[in-house]
């Protein structure tokens, strides 16, 4: 909590507390257990520190005084009703009628807590004038609470069910679960512990899917564990119990924690574990005593009395018995609870052979019941059971009308969608098939005309087949070693450009040559063509690549005079090696690669034979717009980049 303080010293004027928050100069309030239940115990110590810094909000202030005053009554009733009263005192001062009422209905849920149902009762009939419909459900529900502390279970589940009709007309969640919270509390004390299980178990389903774990839901679970005890489920009740505590202790609801121990105790006393019974009652007097709640304090003796009657320990049932009565007053309002206590005590009475007094106690405890448990009571209740099950039904029977018009509609939509798709799936069918005789047409064209482009490769690589051929006869009677290199080298390119053509006419794409296969051809062909094949190894460690025949030519003419050049110059003396060629492309760049092991050149290499080859070499690097580096370390390594659509 020291931490928490300082946070809110350092962070005004943003304020710590999670709940409110400043923005714009204006206090915005995440309601509690509405928009969120993520916070410790300690959310009112911090709610109630930070109501301090709003002074100038009057809405604000009203909303968490009503919280703080509500959520308080779980620990502290008389610091509750304080609370309450001041949010009342400043809506009266801004003539608010509206939070006058919201006020008046929190005053009247701790009144009724404190014993004081007349005026709990008064207090809030006097606001159902002050409070729009769809929200008075809680006054209602609270009312309902007045009359089952009073003992009129009638009337009680009037107000039940007036809750669960609000809840219905405005689909209000909350108030549709805690109606079945309540329906399934008032089942139970009439014994109906099936019918109040089913209730039970359907609020539950609700409060889970509204994903808040509050004050309501946590009694709920109590009231679901109630039945199960009295339906033999022991284990599945205690379930219920341990989660109602843990709940109860993670927010401090008080009431709560001591309505679930109680619980706990006629378990354990059912299951024969008096002393755990006995223990569970003391657990709820400590939460009872904290929150100075009479009714608590009176049901936990009770608790214990029951236990140790089990137990056969009659003395001490007598004992806690009799502090339960003095607790309760001769004018105690719940008389269900009281009866329960004149039972425990007439059989306290009896084990100790005091028959005179258990008889007297007896008779206390049937009048109590008749009070409570009234012909006229049970009738009001199976007739408003009934009506309510009607109700239930005739909504669910025009659900079921209103979704049988839907499907109607629905199918004649359907009907008619169905039709429009029938007559625009046979209009498509004869696109279809228009468009399958064009395109059969069309591809009827482009195989003649991918035969003619390859007839046209055929011939071509034929062509320069033809001329290299005629270079080689023409070579072969030059004498001239000089020009017989340089027809040698002529009829390289011819041959160099041919590969390519036969490329183009055997592969299947008309346009690109797959430029690893080519290097390799084109690199064992110049090997061969020099003798050198036994000991010049050729390698293009490349990943496969295709290129445009555009690029394609230039760039093998470049590699063939590059391949040349190291036949003839990097291994002199019939040397061994290796030549190797790699293109690769990367960020729409073209990177080519040529190195051999040999013997190395200079930067600026002096020009051996004609000079044409180096010349041309230029001349196509100009042309596809790139730029050449020489690295002469262990041998040569020339690079060319080329920019792709420079290139192309």
């Amino acid at each position: 909590m020291k931490r928490i303080y300082i946070l809110l010293i350092f962070l005004i004027p943003n304020l710590a507390f999670a709940q409110i928050v400043k923005k714009n100069g204006l206090f915005h309030y995440k309601k509690v257990f509405v928009e969120s239940d993520d916070f410790g115990p300690e959310y009112l110590e911090e709610l109630e520190n930070s109501l301090i810094k709003i002074t100038d909000d009057s809405l604000v202030r009203l909303q968490i005084l009503n919280d703080l005053g509500y959520y308080y009554h779980t620990r502290n009733l008389n610091k509750a009703l304080k609370l309450i009263n001041q949010g009342l005192n400043e809506a009266t001062d801004l003539n608010n009628t509206y939070w006058q009422g919201r006020l008046q209905v929190s005053q009247g849920a701790i009144l009724l807590r404190m014993e004081e149902l007349e005026l709990a009762e008064l207090i809030l009939k006097n606001a159902i004038s002050k409070i729009p419909e769809a929200e008075s459900w809680l006054l209602y529900t609270n009312l309902g609470y007045v009359f089952e502390r009073l003992g009129d279970l009638g009337k009680a589940f009037d107000f039940a069910a007036k809750t669960l009709k609000i809840g219905e007309t405005y689909r209000d969640q909350k108030a549709i679960a805690m109606a079945y919270s309540d329906m399934s509390n008032l089942f139970w004390k009439q014994g109906k512990f099936d019918i109040g299980l089913e209730y039970g178990l359907k609020s539950l389903a609700i409060f889970e899917k509204r994903g808040i774990k509050d004050l309501d839901y946590d009694f709920t679970l109590h009231v679901v564990g109630n039945n199960l005890v009295e339906l033999g489920k022991l284990k599945q009740a205690e379930k219920y119990f341990q989660q109602s505590i843990q709940i109860g202790e993670n927010y401090g609801f008080y009431n709560n924690l001591s309505d679930s121990h109680i619980a706990l105790s006629e378990l354990y006393v059912k299951k024969e574990e008096y002393e755990n019974a006995v223990t569970s009652g003391k657990e709820a007097l400590k939460y009872a005593e904290l929150l100075e709640n009479d009714f608590m304090i009176m049901r936990s003796y009770l608790a214990m009395g029951r236990a140790s009657n089990a137990a056969g320990n009659f003395n001490a049932a007598s004992d806690f018995l009799g502090k339960s009565i003095q607790v309760a007053t001769p004018d105690f309002g719940d008389k269900y609870y009281l009866s329960l206590v004149y039972l425990e005590l007439s059989k306290a009475l009896e084990g100790s052979q005091q028959f005179a007094l258990a008889l007297e106690a007896s008779r206390k405890y049937d009048q109590l019941r008749q009070d409570v448990f009234t012909d006229q009571a049970n009738e009001q209740i199976s007739l408003l059971q009934t009506q309510m099950e009607l109700s239930q039904k005739e909504n669910t029977i025009k659900l079921q009308e209103a979704k049988l018009s839907k499907s109607k509609i629905l199918q004649a939509f359907i009907l008619t969608l169905s039709g429009i798709l029938v007559v625009f799936l046979f209009i498509l069918y004869r696109i279809f098939l228009r468009k399958k005789r064009y395109s059969q047409l069309l591809e009827n064209k482009n195989l003649e005309k991918e035969f003619l482009l390859k007839e046209i490769h055929h011939r071509v690589k034929n062509n320069l087949e033809t001329i290299s051929s005629l270079l080689s006869l023409q070579t072969a009677k030059i004498e001239s070693k000089e020009f017989q290199a340089i027809m040698e080298e002529t009829q390289n390119r011819v041959h160099s450009m041919g590969m390519i053509h036969q490329r183009l006419y055997q592969g299947e794409n008309m346009k690109a040559i797959e430029m690893k296969g080519f290097f390799e051809s084109l690199g064992n062909y110049i090997i061969d063509t020099f003798d050198a094949s036994d000991r010049i190894h050729f390698c293009s460690e490349m990943e496969p690549l295709e290129l445009d025949v555009d690029l394609a030519i230039p760039i093998g003419l470049i590699v063939n005079e590059l391949i040349s050049n190291s036949l003839k110059y990097a291994f002199p003396g019939n040397r061994f090696g290796e030549i190797g060629v790699r293109l690769v492309e990367k960020d729409n760049h073209l990177f080519l690669i040529v190195t051999d092991n040999g013997v190395g050149m200079t930067s600026d290499p002096p020009i051996l034979g004609t000079g044409f080859g180096t010349e041309l070499i230029r001349l196509l690097t100009v042309q596809l717009d790139g730029k050449m580096t020489l690295q002469a370390k262990k041998g040569t390594a020339i690079i060319f980049e080329f920019q792709l659509n420079k290139a192309a």
